[in-house]
């Protein structure tokens, strides 16, 4: 009898490890997946992939039980049940109204603390955020752009029109499922009497209507009537500006401050040598730069080598970046700079406010100072690297500017003037053209005024800086000069 070869055993699969909502606690912002949380009936829920943490609170992402894909939420601080119960409400009261939104599965208690909340999974949903990203920079009022968000308006005043408002709107509360707009967060649901009055109703339509660049102002009227279509009531104007005008301040000040602070948007890092923010979806890939900036610098191509600051453009994976260095002359220009807050901390801010202002810049990644407990020394900006030419490469003396070009020229300058930010030193090298729109660069002076006195007295220093680029008898001078708001 001939011996059987022996089977190959195959190798073990070990199971994700089984842990617990103070485990998860203790995970803070980067729980390890997959891993395994034991129901109070004997089954396992098995979490596959992190779709968003909030550290020492709640975990939520795509998972699987008894074989089926589902969305979960852990709720695992110590308020775990008020919370799991304001989200099951919710949910509950979206679909007693007839708005779409993930069905309810399960909301258990867990074992050992902490609390569950079960809801179907949507394959293939992709959030209105996705959507909306490669339109942001679209002229106001595009075709395409309405097509997209009129049905978000629209779901809103169906909303409205059942008594109910929603605490957090914004484009990634709103998914997209085989041609139909669900709104998601049950946690933000509030309930009131039929139809909703015109206080909270302004109050999310100003919440929605944020979303959008400023620029968008004097085209909202194709969404207001999307939102009435949804059978809203009417918003006196003068109510929905003011609500508008209140949105838009507690954005800009929570944007703001959250761009210093360890959060969903950013990683903060602190020591007593070393402060470092970097935009979180960015850290991995900027690690290396992050690791020796001086060295990237060294390596990469100079774009300005001066005393107070250092530029150059830097490959990463062949991606096109600019790291801007701020140097310390002497004993004495350190010493008055240890006290301040950095040119790459102020042009960090601002980077971030003109991008939220919708007003075009090479979006800021990432951001290093020296430190030495309290004072500041040298720092490093990183930015996109934009690779058009300035605009007084681009423009021509004795010519209009193209209809691309002036059209692009006229909305960036008329925002800055509406939102009173006034550059500093606004010399026609610090804005360039990418083929389809004026951005604008070196923000270290850039400010946003409190009062029009003083903005107006920057803003005639920052018109008359830009127009004495070119000639004043040219075409071109004449043009910018007739264009340019607030001419004298």
């Amino acid at each position: 009898m001939t011996p059987q070869a022996p089977v190959a055993t195959p190798p073990l699969i070990a199971a994700p490890p089984l842990i617990d909502a103070a485990a998860l606690r203790m995970a803070g912002r980067a729980p390890a997946v997959p891993f395994r949380v034991a129901l109070g009936d004997g089954r396992e829920l098995t979490m596959l992939r992190l779709l968003r943490v909030l550290p020492h609170k709640r975990v939520v992402g795509e998972s699987l039980l008894d074989g089926r894909r589902v969305l979960a939420k852990l709720f695992i601080d110590k308020d775990s049940a008020r919370h799991r119960e304001r989200e099951h409400r919710g949910i509950g009261a979206l679909a007693a109204a007839g708005i779409p939104t993930p069905a309810t599965i399960a909301a258990p208690a867990l074992p050992g603390g902490g609390h569950l909340l079960l809801t179907e999974f949507l394959d293939d949903a992709t959030t209105l955020l996705d959507h909306w990203r490669p339109l942001a920079a679209c002229p106001p009022g595009e075709a395409a752009a309405i097509a997209l968000l009129a049905p978000a308006f629209s779901l809103l005043g169906r909303l409205h029109r059942a008594g109910l408002a929603h605490d957090d709107l914004h484009f990634g509360n709103f998914l997209l499922h085989d041609g139909q707009l669900h709104l998601i967060d049950g946690d933000a649901v509030t309930c009131a009497a039929a139809p909703l009055a015109a206080k909270p109703a302004a109050r999310d339509l100003a919440m929605l209507i944020a979303q959008l660049p400023r620029t968008w102002d004097g085209s909202l009227a194709p969404l207001l009537d999307a939102y009435r279509d949804g059978g809203a009531q009417a918003i006196d104007a003068t109510v929905l500006a003011r609500a508008l005008r209140h949105e838009r301040a507690w954005r800009l000040r929570d944007y703001l401050d959250k761009s210093g602070r360890d959060c969903t948007l950013f990683r903060v890092r602190r020591s007593v040598h070393r402060f470092e923010a970097v935009v979180r979806g960015e850290a991995d890939t900027l690690a290396p730069i992050l690791a020796d900036p001086d060295s990237w610098i060294a390596a990469g191509k100079a774009l300005k080598r001066g005393n107070t600051c250092t530029v150059a453009r830097v490959e990463l994976d062949g991606r096109p970046l600019v790291i801007k260095r701020y140097n310390l002359k002497h004993l004495g220009h350190a010493i008055s700079r240890a006290w301040r807050p950095t040119r790459a901390w102020h042009s960090w801010r601002e980077g971030h406010r003109l991008s939220l202002f919708g007003i075009p810049t090479p979006r800021p990644l990432a951001l290093i100072e020296e430190r030495w407990g309290p004072l500041r020394a040298r720092a490093w900006l990183v930015t996109e690297y934009c690779g058009g030419p300035d605009m007084l490469a681009h423009l021509a003396p004795d010519t209009e500017p193209a209809p691309a070009e002036a059209a692009s020229l006229r909305v960036l300058f008329e925002t800055l003037y509406r939102e009173r930010i006034s550059h500093g030193d606004l010399k026609a090298t610090n804005l360039l053209w990418d083929g389809s729109q004026a951005l604008v660069i070196d923000l270290d002076a850039a400010c946003q005024h409190a009062t029009q006195t003083g903005f107006h007295r920057a803003w005639r220093r920052d018109r008359a800086r830009f127009l004495r680029n070119w000639p004043a008898e040219s075409p071109l001078h004449r043009w910018l000069d007739a264009m340019l708001p607030g001419r004298p």
